[in-house]
């Protein structure tokens, strides 16, 4: 239940904003300066960082260190022109792209170093560090450029310089992702509010259907030497589980936050399989990384920086990829209905054990779940097949009516 002043604030978010634009106008990422810590809450209760539980009271330091260590992309110019002959920057326009670097930034971190690696300014970064950063480098070749993700949102009815929602920027990273052969993630989207857990499995479990096949071939008595070749897969080419990237675009309210879903949301920041939320408000992305009270945690890609180029042996100047500065807030209340949450499971049983606590969390009166876990695929859903998980590029024009870019078809839910 929320108090009674959470509870007026959600009924009336734009008060909210009101009251405090006056304290919050200049306290931008141009005007702060790392160890300004006065903006952060002198509070008892606890501050969750992306599964991680701290004290504000005694752990300031660990909190800025840890928020310090995410990687932080903003809005940058005096890049190569996108396609050639497009726009040199993406202020005004890119900040939904940033926050999906960053989620998708989150991600391979978990992948190659760990939740526990921290930055530090000036010290010599690991070669994995190195290879994360030159994926996200503002020019045509990197992964995940912002040229990249603009180019490949047109296959989603987004011309190059056009705001993107979170479904549109999620089914961008999940195409991006098939040519990273080096991370060798699965991004899987959930649509319909609903997470299938047969369907993740097969995606990260490839083997399993390879297997099927084999047994169904033999069944027939059509195995032969080029069948058992292709089955007897060994793990370096076929690994036991594909690390996963689950991404599942949410409405959780027509206008404004549906307030039962609160609670639900920010216990999605104490799990240790997050990687948060992108969202915001209209036209104004954000990344959350966590909440502390009735405030959400977040890095604000509203800062232009200058393009970065690596040096000839592929460093880079990193620091302008760490925001060194206190953790901007916002009241949970003012954020717009239109999200996407992500979540990162580097094993199979880390992807059970989120199974587990989503379940767990099911069951919790304290707030109304904010999406559906199934065992297999519902018979009211469209089969795997005619949405074609799979990544085709030339599908596209067949997967809009699913994917809408402007975020308008979500089932919205309520109470």
């Amino acid at each position: 239940m929320l108090d009674p002043i959470t509870s007026l604030l959600c009924n009336f978010p734009l008060a909210y904003s009101l009251l405090l634009s006056s304290f919050t106008a200049t306290l931008t990422y141009d005007t702060l300066r790392f160890g300004e810590f006065e903006d952060f809450p002198e509070t008892s209760e606890p501050v969750w960082i992306l599964g991680k539980e701290y004290n504000a009271l005694t752990e300031k330091d660990d909190i800025l260190s840890d928020v310090t260590s995410r990687l932080w992309f903003t809005y940058r110019k005096n890049f190569p022109p996108i396609g050639g002959t497009g726009p040199t920057s993406d202020t005004g326009w890119g900040c939904m792209l940033r926050c999906g670097q960053m989620i998708l930034g989150e991600a391979l971190m978990r992948r190659h170093l760990g939740r526990d690696w921290r930055w530090a300014r000036g010290q010599k970064q690991r070669e994995e560090y190195i290879s994360i950063l030159n994926a996200f480098i503002d020019k045509k070749d990197s992964y995940y450029s912002i040229h990249q993700i603009a180019q490949m949102g047109v296959g989603e009815g987004k011309p190059i310089g056009q705001w993107y929602g979170p479904n549109t920027v999620a089914q961008v990273l999940k195409k991006l992702a098939v040519f990273d052969t080096w991370s060798r993630l699965v991004v899987h989207v959930a649509m319909d509010n609903t997470v299938v857990i047969e369907e993740i499995k097969l995606l990260c479990m490839p083997w399993l259907d390879v297997a099927g096949a084999c047994v169904e071939s033999e069944g027939v008595g059509e195995l032969n030497g080029c069948l058992e070749g292709a089955c007897a897969l060994t793990e370096e080419e076929t690994p036991l589980w594909k690390p996963l990237v689950l991404l599942i675009p949410l409405r959780l309210g027509l206008s404004d936050i549906n307030e039962a879903y609160i609670e639900t949301l920010k216990q999605c920041f104490m799990l240790p399989q997050s990687l948060g939320v992108i969202g915001g408000k209209p036209n104004s992305a954000h990344y959350f990384i966590g909440f502390v009270g009735e405030e959400l945690i977040y890095l604000d890609p509203h800062t232009t920086q200058p393009a970065v180029e690596p040096s000839e042996d592929g460093q880079v100047l990193d620091e302008m990829y760490h925001c060194q500065h206190p953790p901007c807030r916002m009241h949970i209340c003012e954020l717009d209905p239109s999200i996407a949450a992500g979540f990162f499971c580097r094993t199979e049983d880390e992807f059970d054990d989120w199974c587990m606590r989503i379940r767990r969390l099911s069951c919790n009166r304290g707030g109304l779940p904010m999406f559906e876990l199934v065992d297999s695929q519902p018979s009211h859903m469209v089969s795997v097949d005619a949405l074609n998980l799979t990544p085709d590029f030339s599908d596209s024009d067949r997967l809009e009516r699913f994917f809408d870019s402007e975020d308008e078809e979500f089932e919205i839910l309520s109470l």
